[in-house]
């Protein structure tokens, strides 16, 4: 690409987010002015009115009142306050989702629901069936409860998940948006189908909730997990969700029977007796501070509400993704980086990932200190190659961050730079 043409993408860059009906929102964030952040399918950005809620409920809520604030404060009503936030990003009902836990414990609930479910309804079908690049917690997760209750864990790649699907099957676990190479499944197709064999579906929503528009009720799902730290911005290990069909949610106990889901959990029965409803998906007892910040987080969206909602949203981040993988290709041609993302818009989600046979994860960390902030997925060695991750969070990334980003990746290939013994030294989290 020559200058002119590079100053044109630029400009042109410039143009579209001066055109953004969400540029708003950015200003709802705390974002250094210096730094590119594309990796908020990681971790979300802190929003600018969170230390202040957080240090609210510290000094006023924890330091003052005390225990009073469970019931003044509506401490112990919050999973279900904060859940029913959630439930307008991902087209469930109030008082159909719960934050709590972590996704890997949720995912443990409403699996063992659903193989209750299926030993009841259908004792034959013995298989748990998932994507072979699943996130790996989500397959630990599986695998356990396979060697507990005497099931199969199947494995396929996505292609190969329909030809999978047979009444053999018990559970479809799925993740939405796939962690790895942010391409997105069809869930109303993929729970028909499932459907159609008498299986059950898990959806694992942690890549899409606040970045792709999730239509749970809509697609007849049967249940979902996801967290709050990545798209929703709640911060490092945020509370987690969960969300049951109501037809689902009163047939069996879920296994971590923890006294706040009891239906009456301050008389301090020696037995248990399920919560109806939603609630029963609560265990012990809720991280307040973090549900407060995960609260204040998800207030954003009633803003986004104001400005065209999740379709918005969606309408960028096409447009984000879009812009990057167009670049990559004009500006980084000869450099051999492949794309793993779907060109298809109804096949991606709000991140771009990049393929590369040798360096990917020195390319990262040098991208990082010039201030450019993604990250990197090891592949297998064989058939799943390195990842280079790239996350668009619609409500905070500009046109001319992606632009940016594309031109200080060329700037590291054309000189070499990445190549430095300093770029390939592993760091603990990657």
């Amino acid at each position: 690409m020559t200058k002119t043409n590079t100053a044109n993408t630029l400009a042109a860059c410039q143009a579209l987010d001066q055109e953004d009906p969400l540029r708003s929102l950015r200003e709802l964030f705390q974002i250094p002015e210096s730094l590119i952040y594309l990796d908020g399918n990681s971790l979300g950005v802190l929003p600018k009115a969170t230390p202040a809620r957080v240090a609210a409920a510290v000094t006023k809520e924890w330091g003052q009142d005390l225990i009073q604030s469970w019931n003044n404060a509506g401490w112990f009503q919050m999973p279900l306050k904060v859940g029913n936030k959630i439930a307008r990003l991902i087209g469930a009902n109030d008082d159909e989702v719960v934050a709590a836990d972590s996704t890997s414990i949720n995912l443990y609930k409403v699996l063992s629901a659903a193989l209750s479910i299926s030993q009841a309804d259908h004792p034959e079908k013995k298989i748990i069936l998932s994507e072979l690049t699943n996130f790996p917690t989500d397959l630990y997760i599986a695998e356990a409860l396979c060697k507990e209750r005497g099931f199969s864990l199947k494995l396929v790649e996505a292609e190969a998940l329909q030809t999978a699907l047979q009444q053999d099957v018990a559970v479809l676990m799925l993740t939405h948006v796939n962690y790895r190479t942010g391409a997105m499944l069809n869930m109303k197709a993929m729970t028909a189908s499932a459907h159609s064999v008498g299986a059950l579906t898990v959806w694992d929503l942690a890549h899409s909730a606040g970045a792709v528009p999730v239509d749970l009720n809509g697609s007849q799902a049967d249940f979902a997990v996801g967290c709050g730290y990545k798209y929703l911005n709640g911060g490092p290990g945020a509370p987690a969700f969960v969300w049951v069909h109501p037809k689902h949610t009163d047939r069996f106990w879920q296994p971590l029977s923890g006294w706040w889901g009891h239906a009456a959990p301050f008389e301090f029965t020696p037995d248990y007796k399920p919560a109806t409803g939603i609630s029963r998906y609560q265990c012990g007892t809720q991280p307040v501070l973090s549900l407060t910040a995960l609260d204040t987080a998800l207030d954003i969206f009633l803003e986004v509400e104001k400005l065209g909602g999740m379709q918005a949203l969606r309408k960028k981040s096409l447009a984000l993704t879009g812009l990057f993988m167009n670049l990559v290709q004009a500006e980084l041609a000869g450099h051999g980086f492949g794309i793993a993302t779907p060109h298809e818009e109804n096949l991606r989600g709000s991140q771009v990932s990049l393929t590369r046979s040798e360096g990917a994860y020195a390319i990262v960390q040098a991208l990082i200190a010039r201030s450019v902030i993604g990250d990197f997925r090891a592949g297998d060695g064989k058939t799943q190659p390195d990842i280079l991750r790239f996350g668009l969070t619609p409500l905070y990334t500009k046109f001319v961050d992606v632009w940016h980003a594309v031109q200080h990746m060329k700037e590291v290939m054309d000189s070499g730079e990445w190549q430095q013994p300093r770029f390939s030294h592993k760091n603990t989290v990657t």
